[in-house]
């Protein structure tokens, strides 16, 4: 597929022009006949650096994309054209990347596509969650609501995605500082005692011994040492991304850790249940909404135990008659699950459990959070101090020698 820009008149003399997404330029040319446009000009569009070159692109947030569904409903709400909205929001966007995502929606909206099916050639910025709610907005004629249905649920969602990696990053940063300290201690200073032990002579105590050994082998080593963790990181997400064996296995014992599979448990029912709730709101068949939470529940076990819920379902089985064997969702959630299936208030009691998870997710962040600090901190000053302590032996029978 390419991008190619075009021109032509319609029918009735009108000049347009735009860019549409293509196999070649005769299937564009031919597409524009289609629509009652008789192309002057089609060609594929040049690229830029940033184009060739995908790193320098600067990624679409999720914040770009809340204040863009955000303006838009407002927008829409006001009666203004969906080609107009697309014209203002792409001409203020400062992110260049959701800046031109903006211009080929608008130009494929101008072609006679929908919104929906515009917004559906760009799924690494709109996702399928985003698309089947905008087509079930226009289809409801609704499109504003869903809008900010969408705005809501992407700002809860980027919430819970900040928690969890909240929750990592503090005992991930306090233990690299530690073993960038421990590194710098053995390759730095440990070589100035050792030569200041061996001017004396003399025999070294056991700890300080094990310690030198130690820095002599990391100063030996610490170039490959540092490749094989780079290697072994990049080798980890490559696995990930290319083996769904590896990925599966991996999603696993993410959910079977001590304390952060039971986070991981909680973020994913806290998505799951308000995003199924939003599309069920919004008028998304139950087996559809289904489908696309299980695509992007972002781990392979969740999504295995959706889908089989999803095939219950097509059978003529309940929602939560599935749930009530699931090795994720927790049995409070099911018994919620299957009131609001008897009382004919699903959407409502999906986001009072999604309100009920997103407070407890905060809860085991903050528990979390109180418990690594000291057991870090231990870590960090036990580590450093057995180094310390292990150099100063020396020092001791160096003394007594000199008296």
């Amino acid at each position: 597929m390419g991008v190619y820009v075009w021109a032509g008149r319609t029918r009735d003399g009108g000049v347009r022009k735009g860019e549409m997404e293509a196999k070649s330029a005769d299937v564009a040319t031919a597409q524009l006949r289609s629509q009652g446009i008789i192309p002057s000009k089609v060609k594929e569009k040049p690229k830029d650096i940033a184009e060739i070159f995908t790193f320098l692109q600067p990624k679409v947030t999720v914040k770009d994309l809340v204040v863009f569904t955000r303006q838009f409903s407002v927008m829409v709400d006001a009666g203004l054209p969906l080609v107009q909205c697309l014209h203002i929001l792409g001409d203020q966007q400062e992110n260049s990347t959701f800046k031109r995502t903006i211009e080929a929606v608008r130009a494929d909206v101008e072609s006679g596509s929908t919104f929906a099916e515009a917004l559906g050639k760009h799924p690494k910025v709109f996702d399928s969650l985003y698309v089947n709610l905008v087509a079930a907005g226009e289809v409801g004629g609704i499109l504003d609501t869903i809008l900010n249905r969408l705005a809501v649920q992407l700002e809860k969602q980027d919430k819970l995605t900040r928690q969890l990696k909240g929750a990592m990053v503090y005992p991930a940063t306090v233990s690299t500082v530690a073993v960038a300290c421990i590194v710098l201690l053995l390759v730095k200073v440990i070589p100035v005692f050792q030569k200041m032990f061996e001017d004396f002579g003399g025999t070294l105590p056991g700890p300080t011994v094990m310690v030198i050994n130690l820095s002599e082998w990391l100063q030996a080593n610490v170039q490959y040492l540092l490749g094989a963790v780079i290697v072994g990181f990049a080798a980890f997400n490559q696995a990930r991304a290319r083996v769904p064996r590896f990925r599966y296995l991996t999603d696993k014992v993410a959910l079977r850790l001590p304390v952060f599979g039971n986070i991981i448990k909680k973020v994913a029912v806290a998505r799951f249940t308000r995003t199924l709730g939003t599309m069920i709101s919004s008028g998304v068949p139950i087996l559809d909404g289904l489908e696309i939470v299980a695509r992007t529940a972002g781990n392979m076990i969740i999504e295995e135990e959706l889908q089989a819920t999803r095939a219950s379902i097509s059978e003529g089985k309940t929602i939560a008659e599935p749930l009530q064997n699931s090795r994720v969702f927790p049995g409070m959630m099911v018994q919620m699950v299957a009131v609001g299936e008897e009382t004919g208030s699903m959407e409502i009691m999906l986001t009072k459990i999604a309100d009920f998870y997103d407070d407890e997710v905060d809860t085991a962040v903050a528990a979390l959070t109180s418990m690594l600090e000291p057991v870090m901190m231990v870590f960090m000053g036990g580590s450093i101090g057995t180094i310390l302590i292990a150099m100063y032996l020396p020092i001791f029978t160096i003394a007594d020698s000199i008296r």
